[in-house]
């Protein structure tokens, strides 16, 4: 009979900091796997202590309480191989590391041997990094273990291991989302498998942790670079495949070593005369890819899901002004955290047309949440009585505006003090570039939804959501943007149409693209383009003050971008 490796991955939603909870849901998915017949199970990076731990890693009593949670986690592993991350530690330096476990002993470590510090990452400021490339004899099996980064270096530790003789790479990974992410990782890896001749179990995070989002979407190629199997998107999963012993004999180094094998590598024994289970076949998983605007719908949902429970906040609320931000918004949290979870508020103005109070009740009949009224004309006009005699003489301007929305975000702050509600919300990335947005107003909350989603983007997330069921109102998608904070308002007013604005906000954002080269490359006038960039600069310092927001685009405000808020420099 034709001997076969059952290889499997443990797709798990970590949290930050729940050494203990992270370990018992390994604990399970080894049962799980183990009941299954698989030989060789891999988590995510860092698994042990979620990812990513920031500065918890400079405390010492962290790393030891991770440490004694892997021992524990270590002792729980029968006769099969488990590869999980934590945090190792040597003297006063620590490396990001992965334990290959076996028959409750702890048999390898492996450190990261490349440490991304870029965007998101900051691995550099905490990691020591790696130097060996290891590979693990398992009876005839030869495997590496390597970590996220490593894998996207084409001389790297996958060359190294393939040149030890590897003809399996395990690679563990957080890797975060965003949108079309998936298809540059899977090109990564199929050309890693084809270059060095073996298969490679990607094995990567889900789960929601502030702003950050990691999808899964944990794969197998084989030496050939095809993907044998894929793990579901956004969701936890534990997938097994079958790969015969003949076909790993058949891998071989990549086109030329990349180490010195005896000063840097090594090959470590587990057990040499072990052989593959016994098991009947089990069926390939082939999860299949999401449509662009389905999958960054998801990401939002399972990024909102987590921040709200890993928080420990059992309902969140809204402010509904009947536009399409917040009914966007709305539909999300539904999504992510059921309709009894979720509370609307409307608060209507003297400049609030009939149609939008109208269009948010039946948004909040559709959802079927509970709405809340709260008119907020006697409060401004207290307000304006009040500032009469500091304003006398002077002609209104946005400050009147921004009195309302400040009334707005002082209902929904004492709901939630009153009430332990989370309040969401609802500006979106192309506002919160140029600053068309009110501190201690619309931008008061605890968590910014769509803070990372352009204006054009939410038009298509809300027509995808009324594709799976008809709750945002017609009317709600084809009036145009307004603030309706004076008379007969309209986001245009101040603003190029988002059809212009958010091609030349993608540009400068997330691009870091000068401004002569926008204005050329989308046949754009350099005086729109300049007034737009200005805009974005001076807005710097109300960014810093916003809440935090799911990550779906490549370059995010906040971790993946940081600029002076003191700032001369123009263009």
């Amino acid at each position: 009979m034709e001997r076969k490796w059952r290889i499997g991955i443990g797709q798990i939603n970590c949290t930050v900091g729940d050494l203990k909870g992270n370990c018992i849901k390994m604990m399970e998915h080894i049962e799980r796997a183990f009941a299954m017949g698989v030989d060789v199970l891999t988590f995510p990076e860092l698994a042990v202590t979620g990812y990513p731990p920031e500065d918890l890693l400079l405390k010492d009593r962290f790393i030891q309480d991770n440490l004694d949670a892997l021992k524990e986690l270590a002792a729980a592993v029968p006769d099969m191989v488990v590869v999980a991350g934590f945090v190792d530690r040597a003297g006063k330096e620590i490396y990001n590391a992965a334990a290959i476990m076996y028959k409750g002993e702890i048999k390898g470590i492996c450190h990261k041997t490349h440490l991304p510090n870029y965007g998101v990452f900051d691995e550099k400021r905490y990691f020591t990094a790696g130097s060996q490339s290891l590979v693990f004899r398992y009876g005839r099996l030869l495997f590496g273990v390597n970590i996220c980064e490593d894998i996207w270096h084409k001389e790297g530790p996958t060359c190294n291991q393939a040149a030890l003789g590897a003809q399996l790479i395990l690679n563990i990974n957080a890797s975060p989302y965003h949108a079309g992410k998936v298809k540059e990782r899977e090109e990564i890896v199929r050309n890693r498998a084809l270059y060095n001749r073996l298969f490679i179990s990607y094995t990567n995070l889900i789960g929601g942790q502030d702003e950050i989002v990691f999808d899964g979407q944990s794969m197998v190629v084989d030496g050939d670079g095809r993907v044998i199997a894929r793990a579901q998107a956004f969701k936890e999963d534990l997938i097994a495949v079958d790969v015969p012993e003949e076909s790993l004999l058949k891998a071989g180094p990549g086109e030329g070593e990349c180490i010195d094998k005896e000063k840097t590598g090594r090959v470590i024994t587990i057990a040499q005369e072990a052989l593959p289970r016994f098991k009947e076949p089990i069926p390939l998983w082939n999860g299949s890819f999401l449509e662009p605007v389905a999958e960054v719908y998801e990401a939002l949902v399972l990024g909102l899901h987590d921040y709200v429970v890993k928080n420990g906040f059992a309902k969140v609320t809204i402010g509904l002004s009947g536009g399409i931000d917040s009914a966007l918004v709305a539909a999300l949290a539904i999504d992510a955290l059921g309709k009894e979870n979720v509370v609307g508020v409307s608060m209507p103005s003297r400049y609030t047309s009939n149609e939008s109070e109208v269009d948010a009740k039946e948004l909040a009949d559709r959802l079927g949440i509970t709405i809340l009224d709260a008119p907020i004309d006697d409060l401004y006009k207290a307000y304006i009585a009040l500032l009469e005699p500091f304003f006398a003489g002077l002609k209104g301007d946005i400050t009147e505006e921004n009195i309302q929305a400040r009334i707005r975000g002082n209902i929904l702050m004492a709901l939630s003090n009153k009430f332990g509600w989370l309040v969401l919300t609802t500006g979106n990335k192309s506002e919160m570039s140029v600053g068309y947005a009110t501190l201690y107003g619309d931008m008061a909350g605890g968590f910014a939804v769509i803070k990372d989603v352009p204006k054009i983007m939410v038009y298509k997330l809300s027509i995808y959501r009324n594709s799976l069921g008809s709750v945002i109102p017609e009317r709600i998608l084809v009036k145009a943007p307004t603030a309706e904070l004076r008379p007969d308002q309209k986001d245009s007013d101040s603003l190029p149409p988002y059809e212009d604005l958010d091609p030349i906000l993608k540009s400068y954002v997330e691009e870091y693209k000068h401004g002569d080269d926008i204005a050329s490359a989308l046949d754009t006038a350099k005086e729109i383009v300049d007034r737009v960039l200005r805009m974005v600069d001076l807005s710097e310092y109300k960014r810093r003050q916003s809440p935090p927001g799911i990550k779906i685009t490549p370059r995010a405000f906040g971790r993946d971008r940081r600029m002076p808020i003191t700032n001369k420099y123009r263009g």
